[in-house]
C-alpha cells in the first residue's frame, strides 16, 4: 500500500472536491463527484453521503481511481486502489464520519465510509505546467487561473 504524501493531502484539501471512478455492472465507467474525500494517518477515505451506485459498484468490484486537481494550482493526482467499505461500529468510521458533520453539519446523512489502500499515485498536471515557455512559477499559474475564475486572492 502507498502512503499519501503531504503535497497530496494538501491539494486534496485545497481542491474539495474530488472524482471517484467505479465500474458498473455491465462494465461501463460511474463517475461520481465526492466532497468527502480526506486523509487520515496516510490513507485516503470518502463518505458516501449520495452515492448508491458508486456503493453498488464497490460492493461488486472494489477497484476504484480517484482524480483530485486543484483548478487554480493546475495541477493534482491520480490514484488507483482496492476500495473497502467499513463497518458503522468502527474507529475508522467514526472518525470520518464525525468529520463530515462537523464539516457539513449534522444533518449530512453518512451512509458508508470507505477507506481506498491506494496501489499506485501520479501526478497530473495541466499543459499550463508542461508547455509554458519559459516555464511559469505556480504562483503565476495560480494567479492566471484565479482571474479567469474571476477569483481574487485576499489583498488584491
Amino acid at each position: 500500500m502507498i502512503e499519501i504524501t503531504a503535497d497530496a493531502e494538501a491539494i486534496i484539501k485545497g481542491a474539495i472536491l474530488s472524482f471517484v471512478a467505479t465500474v458498473n455492472e455491465d462494465g461501463t465507467p460511474n463517475l461520481s463527484p465526492k466532497a468527502s474525500l480526506t486523509v487520515r494517518n496516510g490513507k485516503l477515505y470518502f463518505a458516501d453521503i449520495a452515492s448508491p451506485g458508486t456503493l453498488r459498484n464497490l460492493n461488486a468490484n472494489a477497484a476504484v481511481e480517484i482524480n483530485v486537481v486543484d483548478v487554480f494550482l493546475r495541477r493534482g493526482y491520480r490514484f488507483r486502489g482496492k476500495a473497502f467499505i467499513l463497518p458503522p461500529d468502527g474507529d475508522e468510521y467514526s472518525t470520518i464520519a464525525d468529520w463530515v458533520r462537523i464539516s457539513n453539519g449534522p444533518e449530512y446523512p453518512v451512509e458508508h465510509v470507505v477507506r481506498i489502500d491506494v496501489t499506485s499515485m501520479s501526478s497530473l498536471l495541466s499543459p499550463a505546467h508542461i508547455f509554458a515557455e519559459p516555464p511559469r512559477s505556480q504562483d503565476e499559474i495560480q494567479s492566471t487561473y484565479r482571474r479567469k475564475y474571476g477569483m481574487r486572492l485576499t489583498g488584491e
